[in-house]
């Protein structure tokens, strides 16, 4: 029997996991929705979505509105935090038990990041805290519970790091006098704001309108106290500080965008009993400081600006920038080191981290 000559159209392929061919190709979803992330909860992203950027519908929606959504699996381990603006594609009208996905993820102006507590955990890993905000709100109250400025300098070294303008909020002004902490901060010029329970917040309003706004602060010292009032229904849980302890409880759970009535967003994060910096590098904190850039190329090399054989040293006696300044860029820069900062008082250590 003559045996039967097979062509190439002839034979079989059974369909596989690995039948399809892979590509790099991904689709352009030129037809997404514009989002912007309000909040995150366990895998889920709730997004708010303006009615001018609902593109490829015959009928424009009546009014901005809300849409959950889950992460494409396109973009791979590519994070979502709050304050990024996302691509949405399937169902956007936001009804209940509805689902969006988000298959893309704008170009961030900005990212604040911390690293694991130094003391607990040294492995270096950023953790995305809040996208593309311009300005960067440290609260902290002047008692009940006292500052802690080694906890104020490190997130303002994560500030000078993600280039996002600090401002101090210095709240419970009613228990203690300010003077002592704005002094302490004023060679950084960093702006402040003073305020107290149940007093005018004009000035703080005029700080945060039309920006983006993240607050961040040790757990008690009236975060989201000061939301509730500049948000009215914000409704955000509030709690007292332990007598014990000096402590407050965490409140806020996770990091939520609030649309400000006066226009801009302030975005809650919850407290923080530590902020590592083990990410962030020497030139980011001494870029902070222009007026002493110049003093450092006579250096050594690898010179971390807290040696003996600094030539800061030798730049400022010389007259050519304040010694406060000085003295401010190696206070932070020891922050970040992870040394002790001599200047906190004892009762300030019984709370640190």
């Amino acid at each position: 029997m003559r045996k039967r000559e097979y062509d190439e159209d002839d034979v079989r392929v059974r369909p596989g996991k690995g039948s399809r061919p892979r590509t790099r190709i991904r689709p352009a979803h030129e037809d997404a929705v514009e989002g912007f992330v309000v909040a995150v909860d366990r895998g889920r992203y709730t997004a708010l979505v303006e009615p001018e950027r609902v593109k490829g519908q015959k009928r424009k929606q009546p009014q901005r509105h809300l849409v959950v959504a889950m992460k494409a699996r396109e973009l791979g381990r590519k994070g979502i935090v709050v304050g990024d603006r996302v691509a949405l594609v399937g169902d956007v009208s936001g009804r209940p038990d509805t689902l969006a996905r988000v298959v893309r993820v704008e170009p961030r102006t900005s990212m604040l990041r911390r690293s694991a507590d130094d003391t607990e955990d040294t492995d270096g890993i950023e953790r995305p805290v809040v996208a593309n905000a311009d300005q960067l709100v440290i609260v902290t109250a002047l008692a009940d519970p006292p500052p802690r400025p080694r906890m104020i300098d490190r997130i303002l070294v994560a500030a000078f790091d993600a280039e996002i303008d600090p401002l101090l909020c210095l709240t419970k002004s009613d228990l203690a006098p300010p003077d002592e902490l704005v002094a302490l901060y004023e060679p950084l010029e960093v702006p402040h704001v003073i305020v107290r329970k149940g007093g005018d917040l004009d000035e703080l309003r005029e700080h945060l309108t039309g920006r983006i706004s993240v607050l961040v602060g040790h757990s008690g010292v009236g975060k989201s106290t000061l939301v509730n009032a500049l948000v009215p229904d914000a409704n955000r849980a509030v709690s007292h500080v332990n007598a014990v302890t000096g402590r407050g409880r965490h409140t806020s759970t996770s990091a939520v965008a609030l649309e400000l009535p006066d226009g801009g967003w302030i975005i809650d994060t919850p407290g923080v009993r530590s902020f590592g910096l083990a990410h962030v590098a020497v030139e980011t904190v001494l870029a902070a400081f222009p007026d002493l850039i110049e003093g450092t190329i006579e250096c050594p090399k690898g010179c971390t600006h807290l040696d003996a054989d600094c030539a800061l040293d030798a730049w400022v006696a010389a007259g050519h920038a304040d010694p406060v300044r000085l003295e401010s860029l190696r206070r932070l820069l020891s922050i970040r080191e992870g040394a002790p900062d001599t200047r906190e008082t004892a009762q300030d250590d019984t709370t640190a981290p």
